[in-house]
């Protein structure tokens, strides 16, 4: 099996560096999400031996519409690369991530390392140092978005890149699960969400995430962000668009894609 996960691993990697998206690879991924997770994971030891750092983690699947439509009960996680980071209203060059997709969302900035079992809601709470808000720049290998579980796991969970706010916001007096959210192209609304919408509290979400590393050997570490998951549906970029998020209590956050090359 680890020779046919080095192959498929293979076929994402050359998928990014080529531009050129691939067919499905579910079916070649006999052994679930567990070997769909360990394709991911020679990837990112790609980019780490490339001289890229981990920055952080991303949570995708945090719909529950979205499990259903996937048949999954659990969200699912991808990597961050320093790579990955644009800053806010910084032109996004069109060709730099794979049919992208944008989502807004909660970031979370980590000061203390997650690393002990038994992660509580508390030990989650102390151990952020604060908020953002984000719009996550989702991107697939896969051609035409054809991806269920399998696919978007072995895929580093559709990362692409993220763009994060640049006022931080302390969790005290935050409630982010009713926290509305709105996201505009050019000035017309084409999102629409509340904090609830993510596992019913971004917190939750991060929690999972929080607890899985810690099974996994990789627990979230101090500066670490944790991109919590959508607040609401994902829309299509275009070349040239302009997108503008506003999470109540947390400001807002830009991301602007270039003209078509």
């Amino acid at each position: 099996m680890s020779e046919q996960n080095a192959k498929l691993a293979a076929l994402l990697n050359e998928a990014e560096l080529s531009g050129q998206p691939i067919e499905p690879l579910r079916g070649h991924i006999e052994g679930g999400v567990a070997q769909a997770y360990a394709i991911q994971q020679i990837n990112v030891q790609r980019q780490l031996a490339a001289g890229r750092r981990v920055t952080g983690r991303k949570i995708g699947l945090t719909s529950a519409a979205v499990q259903k439509q996937l048949g999954v009960d659990q969200p699912d996680f991808g990597t961050l690369f320093d790579s990955m980071a644009v800053n806010d209203g910084e032109e996004i060059v069109w060709s730099r991530t794979l049919q992208p997709k944008c989502e807004a969302e909660v970031a979370l900035v980590i000061e203390r390392d997650l690393d002990h079992e038994n992660i509580t809601l508390i030990d989650l709470i102390g151990a952020t140092a604060y908020a953002l808000p984000a719009i996550e720049v989702v991107g697939s290998r896969i051609a035409n978005w054809d991806i269920n579980i399998l696919d978007t796991v072995a895929d580093n969970a559709s990362a692409g890149l993220y763009v994060l706010g640049n006022t931080p916001v302390k969790l005290e007096g935050l409630d982010l699960r009713l926290a509305g959210m709105v996201m505009e192209r050019a000035g017309q609304q084409v999102s629409l969400g509340v904090g609830a919408a993510c596992l019913g509290h971004p917190l939750n979400a991060a929690l999972w995430l929080a607890r899985t590393l810690v099974k996994q050997g990789t627990p979230l570490k101090s500066g670490d962000v944790v991109l919590s998951g959508a607040l609401g549906p994902l829309v299509a970029a275009n070349p040239g668009d302009v997108f503008e998020a506003r999470i109540h209590g947390l400001g807002s956050v830009r991301a602007c894609f270039s003209p078509a090359s």
